[in-house]
């Protein structure tokens, strides 16, 4: 049986008695033990999450991707290869997961008009309403630009620039030869700059 529901954002385990390496948790986790699976859970979590709200862009869909993830991961237990990197494995995992989701429903806005307005409730003392707006602004932009990068290179810009993935990294977890990985990342890099370039240009 998979593991319990687990909250992305929630996920701060109390330090186990003993630590162990991640490939060490996953030879455990085969044999049964679920303290050796929550403590991959504990620590890949919130770096699965940041992927998967990249990839859909809502932080419900992203904590459905997470979940997701960890329960195919540990359906897969008996298929990771011992010389294989945890992270990089998860990373390929939470990759397919966001894919099918992606493809399973249809695309809908980045934020809710709820978000937004709890967005721009600002404190007395914090910052300006315009500094509020522009940030939404930026974040729903961002989010747009990357809804215009095909999956893959969504993913490996991604792993490079927010979670500092390296291009061996990046190639294996996406399926992709050394040059056909840094050519999706420096793709993605042009179609960013072309996407921001003119929001960019209206705030200066």
């Amino acid at each position: 049986m998979p593991p319990k529901s687990v909250e992305p954002h929630q996920m701060q385990a109390e330090p186990r008695q003993k630590q162990i390496e991640d490939a060490d948790a996953v030879a455990l986790a085969r044999t049964g033990d679920h303290e050796a699976f929550k403590l991959l859970v504990d620590r890949h979590s919130r770096s699965l999450y940041r992927l998967a709200f990249r990839m859909t862009g809502r932080a419900e869909d992203a904590e459905d991707v997470v979940q997701e993830t960890f329960i195919r991961a540990y359906r897969q237990l008996s298929r990771f290869e011992a010389r294989a990197n945890v992270s990089t494995w998860l990373y390929r995992i939470a990759f397919n997961c966001s894919v099918d989701f992606l493809r399973a429903k249809p695309r809908r806005a980045a934020t809710t008009e709820d978000e937004v307005l709890e967005r721009l409730a600002a404190p007395s003392d914090g910052p300006t309403m315009d500094d509020l707006v522009y940030a939404g602004q930026i974040g729903e932009q961002l989010q747009v630009a990357l809804g215009g990068l095909s999956e893959k290179e969504r993913a490996a810009f991604l792993m490079r620039h927010y979670h500092g993935c390296s291009i061996e990294e990046i190639g294996s977890t996406l399926g992709m030869k050394t040059n056909a990985t840094k050519h999706s990342i420096f793709r993605a890099v042009r179609k960013m700059r072309v996407a921001l370039q003119d929001f960019a240009a209206g705030r200066a």
